[in-house]
C-alpha cells in the first residue's frame, strides 16, 4: 500500500517545447531565470520556458497525483528579485476558473490572477537551516504549502545535495 507521495516542483514554473504557459515570462526576467536557475536541457542544450509559479498547475497535479508532501527547489534563484509573483487563479472569457482547465484550447487563452510577494533581496545559496531564511522566503514557501494543503518537507537552495533544508 502506498501511503505517501512525495511531488517536487520547482519555486518557479518552467516547459520544455511548445504548448500553453499561461505564466510564462517572454522578457527580460524569464531570461533571468533561465540563466540563473540553468534553466537547458540536459541533453539537447535548449533552453527552457521561464515563467511564474503556477499554482493552478500544481493544485491539480496535487489532485490527480494523490501527492501529501512536497519539495521545492531552486528557492535561490529568486533571491535577487524585488518581487515574486504566483498565479493563484485563471480568467477567461471574464470569469475566474475554479479550477485547472483540461481543454488546452482554453488554457491557451486564460490570463493568470497573480498574488504578489515582496523579494527577500538576501542569498539563501546553500543555506540548511529554516531559521536562517529570510522572512519573505519562508512566508512564500508557506503560502506554497497552505495554497496547496500539503506540507512542504524539504526545501532545496542550490545544486549541490547538502544544499537543502529538511523540515519536520
Amino acid at each position: 500500500m502506498i501511503d505517501e507521495v512525495i511531488g517536487v516542483a520547482k519555486a518557479y514554473t518552467t516547459r520544455v517545447g511548445n504548448g500553453p504557459f499561461p505564466t510564462e515570462l517572454n522578457n527580460s526576467l524569464g531570461e533571468y531565470l533561465r540563466r540563473k536557475g540553468d534553466e537547458y536541457g540536459a541533453t539537447t542544450q535548449r533552453p527552457r520556458r521561464c515563467g511564474w509559479l503556477d499554482l493552478m498547475v500544481l493544485k491539480y497535479s496535487v489532485r490527480i497525483n494523490g501527492i501529501s508532501k512536497l519539495v521545492v527547489t531552486k528557492l535561490d534563484v529568486l533571491d535577487e528579485l524585488p518581487e515574486i509573483k504566483v498565479a493563484v487563479a485563471y480568467k477567461y472569457k471574464g470569469r475566474t476558473l475554479p479550477e485547472f482547465p483540461q481543454n488546452t484550447n482554453i488554457l491557451e487563452r486564460v490570463t493568470p490572477i497573480y498574488k504578489s510577494f515582496p523579494g527577500w533581496k538576501s542569498d539563501t545559496s546553500g543555506l540548511t537551516s529554516w531559521k536562517k531564511l529570510p522572512s519573505n522566503a519562508k512566508k512564500y514557501v508557506e503560502y506554497i504549502a497552505k495554497s496547496l494543503s500539503v506540507k512542504i518537507m524539504m526545501v532545496s537552495t542550490g545544486c549541490g545535495r547538502e544544499e537543502t533544508i529538511w523540515l519536520k
